[in-house]
């Protein structure tokens, strides 16, 4: 694909996609599935690692599979990529299987592993030149290409440096930037924010999220790293021992794995005890209102329990409502969710049946 200097195409090459993968976005009336694994399993001896797995990534999201060290997150990659093979089930990447064709799934995928690596006597711009020539890119277009992906990744002020003058978020960013020399379909990332100061790690969430909305991409996030995880990923998929035991959109999750609690924080200016007092008595007849907490400290905010099975927004407009009407100085007024640190710690405490349900695979089985 030719690209322009100092921007990197974002429409893909005609005909890039498989048949596989073209009725698989026809039968999902949405967006294309990338990704797609049905009972994948991988054991070492009495180790599984990787427990029946089924998960499905789509065009245009991020999705982030989070878990401890050791939870099967990259055992997963590895098998997406076809570094290792399944015990059990199967996978689809850009409608390829990893077993089979392992070749041209990395043509078609850009991955950052967690500990990359560059030659550093060379500059950011000489190793991503080498990388353009592995992939066979055509010679009249591997400088634009490299302008593109450099401004895109924000290092075009330093893509003639040395890289062993680079910061390690710099290095991470060139990562990012080497895997979208090739134009891929799907980006997976495994750990790529580990030891970078907080202002590196916004911006590469920050890119993550521009690549996905400019591309149109799949990007996979292997982490264990909570709250970047929440910031930035549009579904999450919580491993534990080799098991996927919840996934989903944050409210999702929320909802499984937040004990069934919808609260509002209510700020208000009171001071007096009467003050208090008397607010308390109007809010707690508020219909969906069942509990009120005060803060635990003078100008804390208050939480307002929701009635099981009331629509939040219905409560929340009332509160309002009761608040003007009985001229209470408010301050703020927020619905609170329980934070991913939460739901995961409640995740992976409850029993082992808890495991997402997926139904058993005879061997070698593909995907629909």
């Amino acid at each position: 694909m030719s690209a322009s200097p100092g921007r990197i195409a974002s429409k893909k090459r005609p005909g890039r996609r498989s048949d596989s993968a073209d009725r698989t976005a026809a039968s999902s009336g949405g967006a294309p599935v990338l990704i797609k694994t049905r009972g994948l399993t991988k054991e070492y001896d009495d180790l599984v690692a990787v427990d029946h797995l089924d998960l499905d990534i789509r065009a245009g999201e991020i999705f982030g599979l989070l878990g401890q060290n050791g939870a099967g997150k990259t055992t997963t990659i590895l098998m997406l990529l076809g570094l290792t093979e399944p015990t059990d089930g199967a996978a689809r990447v850009v409608g390829l299987d990893p077993s089979r064709g392992p070749l041209e799934v990395k043509r078609r995928v850009g991955y950052l592993p967690d500990a990359v690596g560059f030659y550093g006597e060379m500059t950011g711009r000489e190793n991503l030149r080498y990388t353009a020539k592995l992939n066979r890119i055509e010679k009249d277009v591997i400088e634009g290409t490299l302008d593109g992906v450099l401004d895109q990744v924000g290092l075009t002020d330093r893509a003639d440096d040395r890289v062993d003058t680079y910061s390690r978020g710099m290095i991470q960013r060139l990562g990012i930037a080497d895997a979208l020399v090739k134009d891929p379909d799907v980006l997976i990332l495994d750990e790529p924010t580990t030891a970078i100061d907080p202002l590196g790690v916004s911006e590469i969430l920050d890119l993550l999220r521009g690549l996905v909305s400019e591309r149109g991409m799949a990007i996979l996030l292997s982490s264990h790293l909570l709250n970047q995880v929440q910031s930035v990923c549009d579904r999450i998929g919580i491993f534990s021992a080799g098991r996927l035991i919840g996934m989903g959109t944050m409210a999702q999750l929320a909802e499984r794995f937040g004990e069934g609690k919808q609260l509002l924080e209510v700020g208000l200016d009171l001071h007096a005890d009467e003050e208090k007092a008397r607010a308390r008595s109007v809010l707690s007849g508020v219909t969906g209102v069942t509990s009120i907490t005060d803060g635990a400290r003078p100008g804390d905010p208050w939480h307002l329990e929701i009635e099981r099975g009331a629509d939040p927004a219905t409560v929340r407009s009332a509160v309002l409502a009761t608040v003007a009407a009985e001229h209470l100085p408010l301050t703020s007024i927020r619905a609170v969710v329980p934070s991913l640190e939460d739901i995961y710690r409640r995740a992976v405490a409850r029993p082992g049946g808890s495991r997402i349900e997926s139904r058993r695979h005879t061997p070698g089985e593909v995907p629909a």
